[in-house]
This record gives C-alpha cells, structure tokens and sequence, in this order.
C-alpha cells in the first residue's frame, strides 16, 4: 500500500512483534560493526593474493571510514525524509552488493573501491536501524532492555567480528570475511520487507544541499586528515591542509544550520546536555577502545604468537562481559540511576583496563595480564554505551529520530578514526625513542615494541578519564522517567512497524 504519512497515535504492536524488529535491527547492526574489525584480520591474506605494498594496505580500511563517515548525516537525513524501511533495505542491498564486489576483487583498486561502496552503503544502514529501534520501542517499558541488547552489540561486535574473521581466514580465504555479509544481509532484507511498514514523516522533501555539503565534505577531510596522520605524520602538509579545511567546513555548517529553515542536523539536538553528552561519550569511548582491538590484536599475534582464530577467541571474554552488563545495566540501572552514573562507572572501569594493560610485558601470561583487563573494560563498554544510544535518540521529535541516530553514529566512527590515527602515531613514536636510546640487545626490537604499546594504552587511560570528566561537567542529573519514554507519543513511532 502507498506510505502514508504519521497523523493521529496508533495502538502499539504486539511484544513478539516488537521483539523480531529487535533481532532484525540487531543482526543488521552485528554485520556494520564486525566489518570494520573483520577485513582487519583478512589484510595480510589479501596483500598477498593481490599483491598490494603494505603502505596502500591502510587505504582498505580508510576508504570504508572515509565514506561511512562523511555520508552519515545525510543516511539518517534520508531516513527521515522517505522513510527508514526504505533506507535500511537500500543499504542492506547496497552493503551485501559491495561485500560480493569486494570477496570478487582481482586488483587492489577493484578491493579499495568495493570498501568505499560498503561505507556509503553502511551510512544508509546504519541511522536508520538506530531509529527504527527508537520507534519500535517507544512508550514501551521494554526500551531500556532493547537498547542494552542493542548497544551490546555495538559496543561488542567489533571484537566478534576478529573472532569470524580469523576463523574464516583460515578455514576458508579473506575472500569469505566479505562474502559472510551476503549470508546476513540478504535474508535481513527480506526479512524487513515483510515486518517493516514505511511510514512518510510528512510531506516536505526539501534537502538542505549548503548543509549537505558542507557537513559531508567537512567530515570527509577530518577523517581523510587523521587517517593520512596515521599512514605518514601529523606535521604532513597533506595532513594539516585536510585538517583545517575540515575546521573551516564544519564551522561554515555550523553557521548554515543555524540560519536555514530545514537544516540537516537541527542544531537543538547536539546542543541538548543529555544528548550532546550522550555523542561525546560514545565518541571517546571508541576513541578509546580501538587501542583492545589494535594494538591488544598486535600483542597476542606478534608478541605472544597467537594465531589469528587464538586471537579472536581470547579476546572473546571482553564481548560475552559487555553483553551481559549492557543488558543488565540497561534493565536494572538505568531506570533507578539515570544515565549519568552509569556512564561514569563505565568511564572509570574502562580506563582501569587500559591502565591494566600498561603493564604488559614481552613475555605476559594471559590469564593474569590480559583476561582481567578484557573484564573491566568489558564491565565499562556495558555501562557506557548502551546508555549513551538510548540518552543519543530520548526526547527528539520523530521527524529528527534519524538525524539523532546518524549523530550516534558519526560520533562512534570519527572517534574510531581519530582514536586509532592518534595512538598509533603515540605507539610507533614510543617505540622509535626506546630503541634510539636504549643500546642493542637480543630482545631489543621486542622490548620496544611493547614499550610502544603501553604507552598507547596510557594515553587510553587518558582518553577514558577524560570521558569521566566531561560527563560528569556536561550530562544533567535525573533519572529516566516513565514520561521520558513515552515522549513521542503525539507522532508515535511505534508506526513503523507492520506489514505493507
């Protein structure tokens, strides 16, 4: 039947229904977070086949956060504008096409190309499954619990995605850890098709295109600067030349969207302190955690000797404990404390696991370096965002649900690029000193190279401190009342559910 647009409140869909949105959304959102970690592990495997330099190997992993990151805004835009079940199964479709693209590959540009396809395809999917999720569980006292599932799996999937990723590796070929996404997307699609109902937020379709570019091509130069810091300095000209235009870009959006009457991101939704809080927090906290799945990954690999599938598996406890306090905290919590504490604990947790692996050495046992700081950090991920998804969505009117959900994911992916870029020029930094000033001994090269590593997990533990400051400065206070979640109510979102 033809979309119509949201008039009058509609009674809410049945729990079962509501609960097999939930695991749609859910595996949609597995599938975009594992990816990012997955090719990571199939790099090696495909440098070889295709026989790309290990200097253009970092552009496989940039072309994706180049495009997903400077295309989210306008992804959740969309979603808004024409509907989110139309914008999640395009870019379902579009990622499972990209992914067999990319597992087809036969040159490197053929393989950069098809990542920088599933990125934009990836910024289409994405907002939309965030705000699907805000409106399947809108007014329902399911909603903590929907978002402690939901934010486990985007606070854990990345470390799953290393676990499939060396196992697919070796059983099978890097080719597989594209292919894998065929698996989950097309059933996922079809899937949405028969339970989602687009429903047209109104009858505008005016896209602010000043804002759009601007915003676009502004995150496209801070990502493309940080990650250009990462692969050669961050005194390079092309590095501070792509950084200060996006510094100009992202103020002209700024000052755009304050002065047009349809503006892409209204500005009243960073600005609120819940919400604003809710981005910096996720934003440093995958800051932060990309230090676990580089240089953690690096460690058990090149110091230890695991092998790629070892890896996964050993990494595996800091997914099942995010799982379980996300889900509990989010259930337990979250209603009797507000979203403040809970963020909080989990920023001082967190840096207590990245202060635990300060202190690894060339030689550390498992079972008493690593496993108790995989816990914590595991604990704090739990608490921290979860929370911060469910505070990113709360309280937006239902025209801007996918413009909120876009902000979450921007703040994710830029803190992402920025996080790995910065530690990863402070760990080979520290590992130049150490060697220059240390004379040759048969461990050398080793010792340096862990020194490099915990020096980088110190400046994590930094970068989770600083979480736990700015949120208690910036996040109000309160609890999350029963009003707060039934704040859509007059434009419910509860409508995007059903049958077409």
């Amino acid at each position: 039947m033809p979309d119509q647009p949201i008039k009058a409140a509609t009674q809410p869909e049945p729990p079962t229904r509501r609960w097999a949105v939930l695991a749609l959304l859910g595996v949609a959102q597995l599938m975009v977070v594992l990816d990012v970690t997955i090719v990571n592990v199939a790099l090696p495997s495909a440098q070889r086949a295709l026989g790309f330099s290990t200097d253009s190997r970092q552009w496989v992993v940039t072309a994706y956060a180049l495009a997903f990151g400077s295309l989210l805004l306008l992804g959740g835009k969309l979603g808004d504008l024409f509907g989110r079940k139309w914008t999640f199964v395009a870019g379902l479709i579009g990622f499972a096409g990209a992914s067999a693209l990319g597992g087809l590959s036969q040159s490197f540009g053929m393989l950069v190309a098809a990542r920088a396809l599933q990125g934009a395809f990836g910024a289409l999917l994405a907002p939309s499954a965030l705000a699907l999720l805000a409106a399947t569980f809108a007014g329902s006292p399911d909603r903590p619990k929907a978002f402690g599932i939901f934010g486990a799996i985007a606070g854990a999937g990345g470390s799953f995605g290393l676990l499939l990723g060396g196992a697919l590796t070796q059983a099978a070929s890097w080719r597989w850890c594209l292919y894998v996404n065929l698996v989950i997307a097309i059933p996922t699609a079809i899937l949405a098709l028969r339970l989602l109902k687009n429903v047209r937020l109104g009858q505008t379709r005016h896209l602010d295109l000043p804002g759009l570019l601007t915003g676009a091509v502004g995150l496209f130069a801070l990502v493309y600067g940080v990650s250009n810091a990462e692969t050669h300095s961050w005194t390079a000209t092309v590095t501070i030349v792509a950084l200060a235009a996006s510094v100009v870009l992202l103020t002209g959006f700024v000052l755009i969207e304050r002065g047009v009457s349809e503006p892409l991101l209204p500005l009243g939704i960073p600005a609120d302190r819940s919400r604003g809080g809710a981005y910096i927090a996720l934003l440093l906290a995958f800051g932060g955690v990309f230090s676990v799945f580089l240089f953690l990954t690096f460690y058990l690999q090149r110091s230890l000797g695991y092998t790629p599938l070892l890896t996964g598996v050993a990494i595996l406890p800091l997914t099942a404990v995010t799982i379980v306090s996300a889900t509990v905290a989010q259930i337990r919590l979250v209603p009797r404390t507000g979203v403040k504490p809970l963020v909080t604990l989990g920023m001082a947790l967190a840096a207590i696991g990245m202060y635990s692996f300060t202190r690894l050495g060339i030689h550390s046992a498992y079972a008493s370096h690593i496993l108790p700081g995989l816990i914590v950090t595991g604990l704090g991920l739990g608490f921290i965002v979860p929370a911060s998804l469910s505070a990113a969505t709360l309280g937006v009117q239902q025209s801007q649900v996918g413009v909120a959900a876009a902000m979450a994911n921007t703040s994710q992916q830029i803190g992402g690029s920025i996080g790995a870029a910065l530690l990863s020029t402070i760990f080979a930094s520290a590992a130049r000193d150490y060697l220059s000033s240390h004379h040759g001994t048969s461990q050398l090269a080793a010792t340096a190279t862990v020194h490099g590593y915990a020096t980088a997990f110190w400046w994590a533990t930094g970068i989770f401190a600083l979480g736990l400051v700015l949120t208690l400065v910036i996040v109000p206070t309160r609890r999350v009342t029963n009003n707060d979640q039934q704040t859509h109510r007059t434009t419910p979102m509860t409508a995007d559910l059903g049958s077409v």
